[in-house]
C-alpha cells in the first residue's frame, strides 16, 4: 500500500515537472534561445529524469507479488507508443500446447494469434569486405588480363566508407573522442589503435576538402550571413591557451529564400577581429552578430569591395534585461522584457515571408512598438546613474540603435542571431567531452567537420548516411560536378531524413 501511495505521488510530481518544462520550452519558442532559458530547461530536464527513473523503480518493486495478494487491474498501466514501423520484425514463434488444459483433449484449432512486440538493438556487425580481381590468360598470346583495382575512400585505407563516416560522426557529431572509440571498438572485438583512427581523420579531412570549399564558396554567397564565435581550449608547449571557433551561417528560409542553408566553420588562434575580415573575404551585405569591438572594421563605410551593414541581436539585448529582471527584480528591466517580447510576438507571423511582406508586416505592426520603446528607454535613461546595472543593459540598446531598428527596413534581416548561436552549441557541448584542441590543426580541422555535418543537418539528412555515401562514389566523382554531392543536392534511395 505504501508503494502504491508513493508511486502515485511521483505521478503527480512527474505531471506537474513536464508542466513546468512544456511552459519553459514555448517561452524559448517565443523569444528565441538564449543561455539563461537553456540552462533551466536542462535543469528541468534532468529533474524530470530523475523523477521518471524513481517512478520506474518504485513501480518494479509493487510489481513484484507480496504475500496473500493478488494482482489488480487498477494497477497503472502507463501509454507506450508505438514502435517505428520502418523497422524489420523479426518472429519468434512460441509453441502452442498439444493438448486442452481443461479436459485433456487434442483437438484443437487455430483462434489467431497475439502478438507482443519488443524493441532490440543488436550489436553493430563488423565484416571485412574482400574485392576479388580474377586474373585471366590469353590462350593465343598468353597476355594477362585483370580489371583494375577498386578505388578506396582513403589512400592506403583498410576502413570502409561506412566505418569511416561512423568514426567521424561519433567525434565530431556526438563528441565521442578517438580513445573511447578505441575503447569500444576493442570491446567489440576488434582493437584499433588510435593513432590509427586519427590516420583515418586526417585523410577523410582531406578527401572531403572539395566539399569544405564548396560549401564556404556558398555562404560567401549570401545576402545576410548571421556570425558568432566560441572559445575552445587548445594545448600548446604542455600549457593551455585560448582558440575560438567561429560560425557563419547562410539560412534565407525565415525571409523566403530559395537557397538551402549552411553553416560554415573556421578557425583562429585568438579572438581578433582580423579574422572574420579575412574569411568573409568580398562578401558585402548584412551580418548580424553579437556587439563586438573586433568586428569595428567590418563595418567601416569605406570598406573594399564593399561595405557590410550591422544587424544587432534583439536576443541578446533581451538577455541582459532578463538578468537583472530574473535576479534583482528591477522594475524598469522586468519592462524592457515585457516590450521586447511584444515585438518577438508579433515577428512569428512574419517568419517566411518575402521580403516585402516581412517589412510591411513590420512597418504596420512593429515600427510604432519601437518607436516607443526608444522613446521610453531614453526617458527612463536619464533617470538612473551610469554605474546603473540596468543603465549598461539601456545603453547596450541606445549606443547601437542603427543597428537594432535596421530590421525595420529590410525584410532579410531577423530580429535575431539565434541561427549563429544554435549552430555553435554543438561545440559548447562537445566541448564538455573533448575538452582540448590538440593544436591549431586540429582546431582548422574540427571546423572543416562541423562544417560538413552542421550543413547536413540544416539540410534535414542523416550526416553519416551522407558521408558514407559521398565516401564511396568521391573517389571515382568526376570534379566538375562535385556540387551533385553538397547536402541539399544529395539524393538516395530510401534516405532517412532527421530534425535539424
Amino acid at each position: 500500500m505504501i508503494l502504491a501511495e508513493r508511486a502515485a505521488r511521483l505521478v503527480s510530481e512527474i505531471a506537474v515537472e513536464r508542466l513546468k518544462l512544456e511552459v519553459a520550452r514555448l517561452r524559448r519558442e517565443r523569444s528565441g534561445p538564449s543561455s539563461e532559458r537553456s540552462a533551466r530547461i536542462d535543469q528541468l530536464e534532468l529533474t524530470l529524469e530523475d523523477l521518471e527513473e524513481t517512478l520506474a523503480e518504485t513501480e518494479a518493486q509493487a510489481a513484484e507479488p507480496e504475500p496473500h495478494t493478488t494482482p489488480t487491474s487498477s494497477q497503472r498501466k502507463p501509454a507506450r507508443r508505438l514502435l517505428p514501423e520502418h523497422l524489420p520484425r523479426e518472429r519468434i514463434l512460441h509453441p502452442s500446447p498439444t493438448t486442452c488444459a481443461c479436459c485433456g483433449g487434442a483437438r484443437l484449432r487455430p483462434l489467431g494469434e497475439d502478438v507482443t512486440e519488443t524493441l532490440e538493438r543488436i550489436p553493430a556487425r563488423w565484416v571485412v569486405i574482400q574485392h576479388v580481381r580474377e586474373r585471366f590468360s590469353c590462350r593465343d598470346c598468353e597476355t594477362i588480363a585483370q580489371n583494375p583495382a577498386p578505388f578506396h575512400p582513403i589512400p592506403r585505407g583498410r576502413a570502409g566508407p561506412n566505418l569511416l563516416a561512423e568514426v567521424m560522426m561519433a567525434k565530431f557529431g556526438l563528441h565521442l573522442p578517438l580513445h573511447r572509440q578505441s575503447q569500444r571498438f576493442a570491446h567489440e572485438g576488434v582493437p584499433v589503435d588510435v593513432s590509427t583512427l586519427a590516420g583515418w581523420v586526417g585523410a577523410v579531412t582531406t578527401a572531403l576538402s572539395p566539399l569544405v570549399s564548396r560549401i564556404e564558396a556558398h555562404v560567401r554567397g549570401a545576402d545576410r550571413l548571421h556570425l558568432d564565435d566560441t572559445p575552445v581550449p587548445v594545448l600548446a608547449k604542455g600549457k593551455t591557451r585560448t582558440g575560438r571557433l567561429w560560425t557563419v551561417v547562410r539560412d534565407d528560409r525565415p525571409f523566403g529564400g530559395p537557397e538551402p542553408p549552411a553553416a560554415a566553420y573556421f578557425y583562429s588562434p585568438d579572438r581578433s577581429g582580423a579574422h572574420a575580415e579575412t574569411w568573409l573575404g568580398d562578401f558585402h551585405g548584412i551580418v548580424q552578430a553579437d556587439a563586438f569591438s573586433g568586428f569595428g572594421r567590418l563595418y567601416d563605410p569605406g570598406r573594399k569591395p564593399g561595405p557590410i551593414r550591422e544587424a544587432a541581436c534583439w536576443a541578446h539585448a533581451r538577455r541582459k534585461f532578463f538578468e537583472l529582471a530574473d535576479l534583482k527584480k528591477a522594475p524598469i528591466a522586468i519592462e524592457a522584457v515585457t516590450r521586447i517580447d511584444a515585438i518577438f510576438a508579433i515577428e512569428r507571423a512574419a517568419n517566411g515571408l518575402a521580403p516585402d511582406e516581412r517589412r510591411a508586416h513590420r512597418s504596420i505592426r512593429s515600427a510604432a512598438l519601437v518607436a516607443d520603446l526608444e522613446a521610453w528607454l531614453r526617458e527612463n535613461r536619464a533617470k538612473l546613474s551610469a554605474k546603473a546595472p540596468t543603465a549598461a543593459a539601456i545603453d547596450y540598446l541606445l549606443k547601437r540603435w542603427t543597428a537594432f531598428a535596421r530590421f525595420l527596413d529590410d525584410g532579410r534581416i531577423c530580429l535575431s542571431n539565434n541561427a549563429a548561436e544554435r549552430s555553435i552549441r554543438p561545440i559548447a557541448v562537445g566541448r564538455r567531452n573533448w575538452t582540448f584542441a590538440g593544436s591549431d590543426a586540429g582546431g582548422h580541422r574540427t571546423a572543416a567537420l562541423y562544417k560538413l555535418i552542421e550543413t547536413a543537418k540544416l539540410n534535414r539528412i542523416d550526416p553519416q548516411a551522407w558521408l558514407a555515401d559521398v565516401l564511396t562514389r568521391l573517389p571515382d566523382h568526376p570534379a566538375r560536378r562535385i556540387d551533385d554531392l553538397l547536402p541539399w543536392n544529395w539524393t538516395q534511395p530510401q534516405r532517412r531524413q532527421i530534425a535539424a
